[in-house]
């Protein structure tokens, strides 16, 4: 069991017979009245996705997941395709269900399938990965790291703020958990 108050974003649970994957959870102190955690749930299996209330104190069961090397082979039909690295055994996932790490994924890109006992449920990305600008403003030069940045559009549709002096077509290196540019690739 644990307590709300410990409960982060990508932690999953279980309550009524649901698998419920927690996408945010802050601390909330209204001005009078107890404090609350406000979380934004996503039923994994329903594919439904809730907000609400819980006392910092409510205690729910954790999930134990288990995790699995694999790779991402293609996408077809609305689902994702991924192969165990050690036994070539074929994983499917709704591309609905992993809409937010479809943006970081590469054909052949190296992640971990997430299991609940038999059940696929899910993937986690490494922390970083290298992605190659698709569109940008022209690079302006003399331009520093330290300026305001501008859009940059990825090879796969994500969207992010580099610096002045990124041009189209330069590998990036971009955290996945943020969402951010990082570093120039290779540098």
């Amino acid at each position: 069991m644990i307590e709300a108050i410990n409960l982060k974003a990508g932690m999953t649970f279980e309550q009524n017979g649901k698998l419920i994957k927690v996408l945010s959870a802050d601390h909330h102190k209204p001005g009078k009245g107890n404090t609350v955690m406000r979380m934004k749930l996503y039923d994994i299996r329903s594919g439904s996705t809730v907000e609400t209330t819980m006392r910092p104190e409510e205690k729910v069961e954790q999930a134990v997941l288990e995790t699995k090397d694999a790779q991402y082979l293609y996408t077809q039909d609305g689902t994702a395709f991924f192969m165990d690295l050690a036994t070539y055994e074929q994983y499917e996932l709704p591309v609905e269900s992993i809409e937010p790490e479809m943006k970081y994924l590469l054909e052949n890109m190296q992640v971990k399938i997430e299991f609940y006992q038999t059940e696929v449920i899910g993937l986690t990305l490494p922390t970083t990965v290298v992605l190659t600008v698709a569109e940008t403003q022209p690079s302006i030069k003399g331009a520093t790291a330290a300026s305001g940045g501008k859009p940059a559009t990825m090879e796969t549709g994500l969207v992010v703020t580099v610096p002045d002096f990124i041009s189209a077509g330069e590998k990036l290196e971009i955290n996945t958990q943020k969402g951010t540019y990082q570093r120039r690739a290779g540098k």
